[in-house]
């Protein structure tokens, strides 16, 4: 197993691409991994400092606003890639429309119907961007990747038909 957790590894591979600021980190996040693997900004600019002390990362330039840039090392490149090649272990499922599903029952029924309906628009637009993606995938890996998230879209609005409204 890696000492690596997986949003320090998820850091360090986008900065295979080159140096970026933790901002620039966030949103490549939200768009390479949206649909499988959240990445907040307070859980960024924790971990990139604790990567360049452990010197897995050096600070770049610095940059419009006192906006950092980090860049990735050699000693960076190793750990990640020996984190992709350790046992990934089972995956978790963390998601906060399913945590307020379960304690719907302390909504009224006017606050489920509402909660049912945005998650069906929110999931609705997933599916739809997971299709494009699908089909402009590049290569086999994005591919299966942009398919996984257009069936995690539609598993939940499976699971949102199967709840009585009213």
């Amino acid at each position: 197993m890696s000492d690596l957790n997986a949003t320090a590894a998820a850091l360090l591979g986008l900065l295979h691409d080159g140096p970026k600021t933790g901002g620039q980190l966030v949103a490549e996040a939200g768009e390479r991994f949206g649909a499988f693997f959240s990445v907040t900004r307070s859980q960024v600019y924790r971990e990139l400092p604790a990567l360049a002390d452990q010197g897995l990362l050096r600070l770049g330039k610095q940059g419009p606003r006192s906006s950092q840039q980090y860049v990735l090392t050699a000693a960076g490149k190793k750990a990640f890639k020996n984190w992709l090649l350790s046992e990934p272990g089972p995956d978790h499922l963390r998601s906060p429309l399913i945590l307020r599903l379960v304690h719907a029952g302390s909504l009224t029924a006017k606050q489920r119907e509402t909660l049912i309906t945005t998650a069906r628009t929110t999931y609705g637009q997933e599916q739809e961007s997971a299709k494009l993606a699908a089909k402009t995938a590049e290569d086999p890996y994005s591919k299966a990747v942009a398919e996984f998230g257009l069936a995690h879209a539609k598993a939940v609005l499976k699971l949102l038909d199967a709840i009585p409204t009213g």
